[in-house]
Formats: structure tokens, C-alpha cells, sequence
């Protein structure tokens, strides 16, 4: 860690400009690890210019916004992707265009697309990364509620709340060090848990209508259909990919939203490995939480047989 830190400071001190990315269909750690270094930097290099770019997600536009940046303004930058697994799903396909590429990730390390990588699996997300970057360099006294504020929310969207066993004894040391910043963490969980009350009845839709087994492996299916008589975006339906999560006797879990192009499918698991069967399919992600598309509604059956097949 201490000499990946070093390389990536050192360029970071190079660089004129940085510009910060992260994945496509942004969660709280995404935009939490992308914006908590943006911040952090513009503290402790303010004549440096900083970026962070990416498409946003309404549901998340609470935790912060992106900065519009010109293509000549890649020539010579530093690039950083935060919490992006593999190289196509990096929102922005202009992170190759600067000067040097440096990948910040805690997702298995199924593609190495940097100059410098620096994984680390065992974190609970990249957010807490982030935090481990900046105490590396005894900065915690230069940083403010700015920075502490994205850290916290991309802790408790990649633990679930502290949830998930992700969650870890240095976890919890450091979600407690962010919360002696000056933010309100009551009103900032509040409105990562608020939606918007239209979505409500698509909610009573997916209670009413999961498909369980004697085994403990559930499918959600959700066709286009069913998102214009909710007049609910894919999007909008992804958010409520854990409805069911409290489900006895559930073990694994796959919430499947037809986009139009494509059918995207988000797994869940209690304590089961479901990453391998992702990458099988062309996707990946965390071994508890994945994702991957397939093209058609066959595709998605086989991908929902070798799920089943786990156990």
C-alpha cells in the first residue's frame, strides 16, 4: 500500500490537471470515492486543476455534482478511474486520452487498465480507500465536511448500511473518524433512503411478484411493460433491487430489468459467491453483489439456471 500510495502522490504532484472518473450507472461509492478525492485534492493543491466527470444519477445527485470537461483539456492530464473494475465500464470513454492512467478500485482485479493500479479487494468500497489514501499522507487535519460527508455516504452504500460483511473492524474505525466531520449524517442517510412517492406502487408490484424456489434462489423480472404501466425509467427500477433482501430463507437473488437493449441483471447473495457466475456471463463485481447484461430473455435463463446451480 505505502509504496502504491507514493507512486500515485507523486504523479498526482506532477500533474497540472487531474481528471477523475469512475463507472457507468453510478451507486454512493462511485460518486462518493470520485467526489472525496476531487475535494480532497482541490484542499491540498488548489492551484491544480481538478475534474470530476461522468454521467449522473438523479437519485444521487444529493451527494454532489460533475464538471463539463473539453477534450483539449485531457492533453497532458493525469487521469484517475475510481471504483471501476474493468476498462468498458468507465463512464466517459476519454479516460484514455490524458498523459498517464491510474485505477483506484476494490473490486477483484479482473482487468489491470492503469499505468498504476492500486486494488485492494478487501476494502469495503473505494470510498474507504480514498480515506486510507488521505490518512496515508497525514492529511485528515486539511480535509473538511466536504470531503468526510461523500467518504461516509459511499461507506454505507457499499455495506448496506454497515450490513453487508464487507463491513470490517477498519471499516467502522473510519466511518467513525468521518463522522466527527461537520455534516449532518441523519439528514444526508435520509435522503440516500427517500423516493419519490410515484415509484411507491412499483415497490407492491416486486413484493407481489418474485419468483422463489424451495432452494432460497428468487428471480424479480421486470419487462418493459411493466416499467410504462409504472411509468418508472430502468433506472428507477434498479433502486429497488434489495425489496425482497429480507425474504426468509432467501440465499440468492437476481433482479432483472429489461432496458431495450439490453436486459441488465443485478445479483445478490447472502454469504453465497455469485461473482464467478457473472464473469462467466460477461459481467462481475463483488463476490456478494454483482452485475452483468445479456441480450435476450434466453440468456437471462441460463444466467438464472447457473445461479440456481450454486446451490
Amino acid at each position: 500500500m505505502t509504496k502504491a500510495f507514493n507512486q500515485i502522490m507523486q504523479e498526482i504532484e506532477a500533474a497540472e490537471t487531474i481528471i477523475i472518473h469512475r463507472h457507468v450507472r453510478p451507486d454512493p461509492d462511485a460518486y462518493g470515492s470520485q467526489l472525496g478525492l476531487k475535494n480532497y485534492l482541490k484542499l491540498k493543491f488548489p492551484d491544480k486543476s481538478i475534474y470530476a466527470v461522468g454521467e449522473s444519477e438523479p437519485s444521487l445527485d444529493f451527494i454532489g455534482t460533475f464538471d463539463d470537461v473539453a477534450d483539449e483539456q485531457y492533453k497532458n492530464a493525469l487521469v484517475i478511474v475510481c471504483d471501476t473494475a474493468n476498462a468498458p465500464r468507465i463512464s466517459d470513454e476519454r479516460f484514455n486520452k490524458g498523459r498517464k492512467l491510474i485505477k483506484i478500485d476494490h473490486h477483484p482485479a479482473v482487468d489491470q487498465y492503469g499505468d498504476i493500479n492500486y486494488v485492494n479487494d478487501q476494502a469495503s468500497s473505494t470510498s474507504e480507500i480514498i480515506f486510507d489514501f488521505i490518512e496515508h499522507f497525514n492529511d485528515l487535519s486539511i480535509i473538511d465536511g466536504s470531503v468526510a460527508r461523500v467518504l461516509y455516504l459511499g461507506i454505507v452504500g457499499d455495506t448496506g448500511r454497515f450490513l453487508f460483511n464487507n463491513t470490517t473492524s477498519h471499516t467502522m474505525n473510519v466511518a467513525s473518524q468521518l463522522l466527527t466531520f461537520p455534516f449532518s449524517h441523519n439528514e444526508e442517510l435520509n435522503k440516500m433512503g427517500e423516493k419519490d412517492p410515484k415509484l411507491l406502487p412499483f415497490q407492491g408490484y416486486v413484493l407481489q411478484h418474485f419468483d422463489l424456489n424451495e432452494k432460497g434462489f428468487c428471480k424479480v423480472i421486470i419487462t418493459k411493460d411493466i416499467l410504462e404501466k409504472f411509468d418508472i425509467a430502468a433506472n428507477e427500477a434498479s433502486l429497488f433491487v434489495n425489496t425482497i433482501a429480507d425474504i426468509q430463507g432467501l440465499k440468492i437473488w437476481v433482479f432483472a430489468v429489461d432496458e431495450g437493449t439490453e436486459i441488465r441483471c443485478r445479483i445478490r447473495s447472502k454469504g453465497i459467491i455469485i461473482n464467478d457466475v457473472a464473469s462467466d456471463f460477461g459481467g462481475g463485481g463483488h463476490p456478494n453483489a454483482s452485475g452483468v447484461s445479456v441480450s435476450d430473455w434466453n440468456h437471462f435463463n441460463e444466467l438464472a439456471d447457473a445461479l440456481n446451480n450454486k446451490l
